[in-house]
């Protein structure tokens, strides 16, 4: 848990909580945080105690980023498999959910939850991820990438942005998660500062058609989906407060939909986690207009796991408790590891 990216005070909070549920089944659980290693009960309480989930704004994020290396602080964490049954990955964002971690633990034979390298680092990576969603048949939205090192070459593409995607339209670093760095671009005008932006996160950044609509959402359990969600954030957008703090989304699980729309969304998520070879508990995020028609904006393959959020209250609708989840989670990462399986 934990790590340095932008979204290491969510991993906290999920990696926190996922220690307590898997102790409450009866592992033994040590819980590690990639920056300053394994974590003691004490410094457990002291985290829970101050509230680990923070909305910072991402420039401070940014800032914490850069004063660690979490790479080297990985490799020393990394458990032997004389001492380890299971890594339970509970981080969010940057190395620990682009398949570097997954690498490392592929090297030393230890199994862990959710998807291997390979996969991570597809869907990590929202421009493949969606060319792979189109060649598997599942609808995703028109998009365009801008390319560093060159950030200025976005002007010349821009024009290309408004004649065939037209506004409003999403810009987005190509590879971040819980919408950091992300605009709703409704103007020419607003296009340039939402490129910029998105660069400080990114050395590719995406622009996207945006659709209008519902917002959907449908865990994956092995392979199995778990009961489709709606969000109705308080903000235009499902942002980064929207998802972190109390009070501002309203998530409906099951859906307010009908049987057949259920079924549909169910089955292009998991032609979305086939195309893209996941593994383990994934999320994968949805958009459905007025007319019914379903558009894929990306998969989650390290989902978050705190209070507020989605995949807990998804399983919850199945019937599933959380302990129960987290269980769950460890032993189909056992189970592949047990049957030869590669990730």
């Amino acid at each position: 848990m934990g790590g340095t990216s932008t979204e290491r005070d969510v991993s906290l909070a999920s990696g926190l909580r996922i220690a307590a549920a898997l102790r409450s089944c009866g592992h033994q659980v040590t819980a590690i945080d990639t920056v300053c290693g394994a974590l003691t009960e004490a410094d457990e309480r002291a985290m829970l105690s101050s509230g680990v989930v923070r909305t910072l704004p991402p420039e401070q994020a940014m800032l914490a980023r850069m004063a660690a290396q979490a790479l080297p602080a990985t490799v020393r964490a990394i458990p032997k498999k004389s001492d380890t049954d299971v890594v339970f990955l509970g981080l969010h964002g940057g190395q620990g959910e682009d398949g570097t971690i997954q690498a490392l633990l592929d090297l030393t034979g230890v199994p862990y939850t959710g998807s291997g390298h390979l996969a991570s680092a597809l869907a990590m990576d929202k421009d493949l991820s969606k060319r792979l969603f189109r060649e598997a048949g599942v609808p995703t939205p028109d998009w365009l990438m801008v390319r560093g090192p060159d950030r200025g070459a976005w002007r010349a593409l821009s024009q290309a942005a408004v004649a065939d995607l037209g506004f409003p339209l999403i810009v987005k670093p190509s590879k971040q998660g819980s919408t950091v760095g992300l605009s709703l671009v409704k103007a020419p005008e607003a296009l340039a500062s939402a490129v910029e932006d998105a660069f400080r996160y990114d050395d590719e950044v995406m622009l996207e058609r945006f659709v209008p609509g519902r917002e959907l959402t449908v865990g994956v359990l092995g392979e199995t989906p778990l009961p489709v969600g709606e969000i109705i954030p308080k903000h235009e957008i499902y942002d980064y407060e929207c998802k972190y703090t109390a009070g501002m989304a309203e998530e409906i699980f099951p859906a307010h939909l009908t049987e057949q729309e259920s079924l549909s969304v169910q089955d292009l998520a998991l032609r979305a986690f086939r195309a893209l070879k996941l593994d383990g508990c994934a999320r994968i995020d949805f958009r459905m207009t007025k007319e019914g028609t379903l558009y894929c904006l990306e998969a989650n393959t390290l989902p978050g796991m705190t209070e507020l959020s989605l995949i807990p209250q998804a399983a919850a609708a199945a019937g599933i408790g959380f302990p129960e989840l987290c269980d769950r989670i460890v032993r189909l990462a056992v189970s592949a590891h047990a049957f030869g399986e590669t990730k």
